[in-house]
């Protein structure tokens, strides 16, 4: 028969429980782990949110004993009793309560359970379709557990940091209007204003820098944002950032504060000591070296341009991308001449699976190229590349030539397979990095037009300006940064546009009108006519710091509720359809689904 708690309280969590509190009376409460019936013995593991601590049921308390026999894995229990010491031979190092136990007198059951869809068990794990749809029972799991706690530590941690060097959180909404910020919005209809809609925030972005304006000069939130796009293993629809933005700062006092902010948690947090200041390499150098603004540099292998050296190239794929302004460039897996053909082929899948049209290669051994493109190499073009390269004797090279974008990510993505694939790097390590001089705009060359390489509220560099008069505008180089760890971006920032002239430029670039700049921005441009003070930021995202402090191979593993790659929850069975009375409230009509070809 069910109990309920009444007056009952719990005076200890199950870790909290040590030699200390031996002969102390205690209640516990929490799920049965795990129950061992040896017949005059009952051992019962009770578990709850701390971990877990051995309860011991005599038959001389008949009652509680019996009682303790019905029980089941993951019953809701309370438990009274006294600590005492574990016999030396029965201690379980294994736990942090294994040196004690408690000895039932009481006992209350609070619920029952079904068996479990999904098992607490770590070694028997379910599909991970299956345990979101249960997420409440994945997370009774000590992993799931362990990972959000450590979420919980590493944000309390910010907090700390951050109001300790004079920051303010300061909320801000989450229904605004929609602006045009890169991904898709979250629409929101309005029923008071029918046929108009509210956006959910991509981020505080212009909020943030309107709290600039009104001169609250150290700003923070834990932000939740929205973003409609399409999702992979460090992305989400909704996601959180710690959002920071400051007045009269410039790029290096960010970037101080950063890297104090991320020395201080995790140290505080993993106990890590990371070694500051943090490296920086331009978004020129970190594309030409390692084919990616994101790059991980915990280990070597760098692009080699070999361009000029194959200009003359017998081989027609050469040729052809150096004809339409591309480049051919290569990497080398040292010590990988071994590799097989098979090997070799899925490296070139991979390659097209990024969008390139394969791989060329050629392995060097015994002081000359064999295999692969060795044979339309001429003696002048191996001499060069072995002085370029450094190349050594069981090297394999792997090249990529056609234009530069599909190069870099080809040689990118190959670089990084490797790296894991050949353990190149210590996994244990934390290489941060600052990415810098991203350039403002990208010409988007399906449309033909401008747009802005990160975001249109960028300071672009003083001496960039004049580039505005003479449309040189792929010269333009903003205040802009990216913080990368072991090739993960963590974060975006840049200075901000705090003049109304300048900004007005960008917006001339990116080919607004009057009217859809008064439309989509007219009460933020109107802020900055009044005296809006020099400011700058930047985002950390709160999912990957975590899924990088835990090594978790996914950032759903380190959030609560996360959904799927297919946006959905599986739990609660959303996104779904609502009834037509609401939509009717709405003034919505869904209409069938149009192709495009339609």
């Amino acid at each position: 028969m069910l109990e309920f708690l009444k007056s009952k309280k719990r005076t200890h969590y199950a870790n909290k429980i040590s030699k200390k509190n031996v002969n102390d009376r205690v209640t516990l409460m929490g799920w049965v782990h795990r129950r061992r019936d040896l017949g005059s013995l009952i051992f019962i593991d009770l578990r709850d949110v701390t971990g877990k601590i051995q309860i011991v049921f005599h038959p001389e308390s008949q009652k509680i004993h019996t009682k303790a026999g019905k029980l089941r894995n993951e019953f809701v229990i309370a438990v009274t009793g006294r600590v005492i010491l574990r016999e030396q031979a029965n201690i379980n190092p294994d736990i942090a309560t294994g040196e004690v136990e408690v000895e039932a007198d009481e006992l209350l059951l609070l619920n029952t359970s079904e068996p479990l869809p999904v098992q607490i068990n770590e070694n028997i794990l379910a599909e991970e379709d299956l345990r979101l749809k249960y997420r409440y029972l994945d997370l009774r799991r000590e992993k799931m557990k362990n990972l959000i706690l450590l979420r919980h530590d590493i944000v309390f941690a910010i907090r700390e940091f951050l109001i300790k060097q004079d920051f303010y959180e300061i909320e801000t909404p989450m229904l605004m209007k929609s602006t045009p910020e890169g991904a898709r919005d979250f629409l929101v209809p309005s029923r008071v204003h029918s046929g108009k809609f509210f956006a959910l925030p991509q981020s505080p972005q212009i909020y943030k820098q309107l709290l600039m304006v009104s001169g609250f000069d150290r700003y923070f939130q834990i932000a939740r944002c929205f973003r409609d796009e399409d999702l992979r293993a460090d992305r989400q629809p909704e996601f959180t950032q710690l959002d920071i933005e400051m007045s009269y700062i410039t790029q290096n006092e960010i970037f101080n504060i950063i890297e104090d902010l991320f020395g201080y948690i995790f140290k505080k947090v993993i106990a890590s000591d990371l070694p500051t200041p943090f490296p920086r390499i331009t978004y020129k150098d970190a594309m030409t070296r390692y084919g990616t603004d994101k790059p991980d540099t915990r280990f070597d292998m760098e692009l080699n341009n070999l361009s000029e050296i194959l200009a003359d190239s017998e081989f027609k794929v050469f040729n052809t991308a150096l004809e339409n302004n591309g480049s051919i460039r290569c990497i080398i897996a040292e010590g990988c001449s071994n590799y097989s053909r098979k090997q070799i082929d899925s490296l070139i899948e991979r390659a097209k699976h990024v969008g390139g049209k394969g791989l060329a290669y050629t392995k060097y051994e015994g002081d000359e190229f064999q295999s692969g493109i060795s044979k339309f190499l001429s003696a002048e073009e191996k001499l060069a590349i072995i002085k370029k390269t450094g190349l050594k004797n069981n090297d394999l090279l792997l090249f990529a030539a056609d234009n530069d974008k599909i190069v870099f990510k080809v040689l990118a993505e190959i670089r990084n397979y490797l790296g894991a694939e050949l353990q190149l790097y210590d996994p244990d390590q934390f290489n941060f990095i600052w990415v810098t001089d991203f350039p403002l705009f990208a010409f988007n060359d399906e449309e033909k037009r401008w747009e802005t390489a990160h975001h249109m509220f960028t300071l672009p560099k003083e001496e960039h300006l004049n580039y505005f008069e003479t449309g040189k505008y792929e010269k333009i180089e903003g205040e802009l940064y990216d913080l990368v760890c072991n090739g993960l971006e963590l974060s975006s920032g840049s200075i901000r546009c705090h003049r109304l002239d300048i900004q007005k430029k960008i917006f001339d670039v990116l080919e607004f009108t009057d009217a859809e700049l008064e439309e989509k921005f007219g009460f933020f441009l109107n802020a900055l006519k009044y005296g809006t003070p020099p400011h700058g930021g930047i985002a950390p995202g709160i999912d990957r710091i975590v899924m990088l402090m835990s090594k978790a191979q996914s950032i759903r593993d380190v959030i609560a509720f996360p959904k799927t790659l297919q946006a959905t929850d599986l739990m609660s069975s959303s996104p779904a359809e609502v009834s037509k009375e609401q939509l009717d409230e709405l003034g919505i009509k869904i209409l069938p689904k149009q192709h495009k070809s339609e």
